[in-house]
């Protein structure tokens, strides 16, 4: 049965625009991919959307019909999507085995973190094969002010708990933050400190002093509770830098399992049984190196320090490289294209 990922995240976290991203991204690498969408009140759809549940339910019709409101409705939609799974999975049926499986939900962050329909959906699919990893985006101004850090921790780690998938949290829009100025803690924190998750007992005093005394003993609560769970960290995204989506999608890959299953072409030893038609999470993978698979990530977007120095530190500068590399880029194949039509011009005249 075929790979794919959970995109979840309260809204305005870019789950559609990261859909859209890695879309391409995949269409771009030759990897067949297809993005569903299961939010009901979602009319503005940036990418080819291969199953829309609105073809099932919408919220507007919902509230005329029942009274809901926008939230009590979202809830509404999940139930009724729930309780006929059986049209999401004839229709993920069509797509094939092979391909490679977006869920783009509804930014409502209840519906991740304590209502129950999303999760049985998503219990529902693992059964039937699916190897699937959640992917939680939080957009990374959050990290500006240390209160609404600690609130973005809690809500990834509940999201984590509740859907019991393998997990990415991710800092999306990173390539903003230097929009924001002088961000809470830059003075004395790297972004690595709020990628990592490090001592949160050194932002003790920032919250302490946005809030009165008496939530101290509760500040400290807060922070020992997503230390003592010691499962919380973040990868970085800026959806449109290629390095930036190349890693995340490998972090995503040894998530839900994808990097260790060869593609159908893979060749194989002499004598071993031939299964290249097997679905992916069933085929055998006689040729990878789990050592190469597992071990420590090694591409342009893994180490933080360059995403700061990326995205914070001296983003205009290079900002300016990229613009000065790309026009470099486009005279060449300027030049090309003009060679090229040059010689055909030749070709097409008549010898004297």
């Amino acid at each position: 049965m075929p790979f794919g990922e959970v995109v979840c995240g309260a809204p305005g976290s870019g789950k559609s625009t990261y859909c859209y991203g890695k879309y391409q991204l995949f269409t771009a690498l030759n990897r067949p991919v297809a993005v569903v969408n299961l939010d009901p009140a979602n009319d503005n759809i940036p990418y080819p959307c291969a199953v829309d549940i609105s073809s099932l339910i919408t919220l507007e019709n919902v509230m005329e019909t029942h009274g809901l409101g926008p939230n009590g409705g979202m809830l509404y939609c999940m139930e009724y999507l729930e309780a006929n799974f059986d049209w999401l999975e004839e229709r993920l049926k069509e797509l094939g085995s092979d391909i490679y499986v977006l869920f783009d939900l509804p930014g409502q962050v209840e519906l991740s973190t304590n209502h129950d329909s999303i999760k049985h959906i998503m219990d529902k699919l693992t059964k039937s094969g699916y190897r699937l990893a959640a992917v939680h985006l939080c957009d990374a101004h959050y990290i500006t002010d240390a209160s609404k850090y600690i609130s973005v921790l809690l809500l990834s780690l509940r999201a984590m708990l509740h859907l019991e998938l393998p997990h990415i949290n991710v800092l999306s829009k990173v390539d903003l933050l230097s929009q924001y100025g002088e961000l809470g803690g830059w003075g004395q924190f790297n972004l690595d400190f709020y990628t990592e998750v490090q001592d949160l007992s050194y932002l003790e005093n920032s919250l302490n002093a946005s809030l009165p005394p008496k939530y101290a003993a509760l500040n400290m609560a807060m922070i020992s509770l997503v230390e003592d769970y010691s499962l919380v960290g973040f990868e970085t995204l800026a959806v449109e830098d290629k390095n930036s989506m190349m890693h995340l999608m490998h972090a995503i890959d040894r998530a839900n399992g994808y990097v260790f299953v060869p593609p159908p072409d893979a060749p194989a030893p002499p004598g071993t049984i031939d299964e290249s038609d097997a679905p992916p999470s069933h085929r055998p993978n006689m040729m990878g190196l789990f050592s190469t698979a597992a071990g420590p990530l090694r591409d342009p977007g893994s180490d933080v320090r360059d995403i700061q120095e990326r995205w914070v530190d001296y983003k205009d500068i290079y900002d300016a490289h990229e613009k000065k590399e790309w026009r470099k880029e486009g005279e060449m194949l300027r030049d090309a294209a003009a060679r090229n039509n040059a010689s055909k011009i030749r070709e097409r005249k008549p010898k004297q």
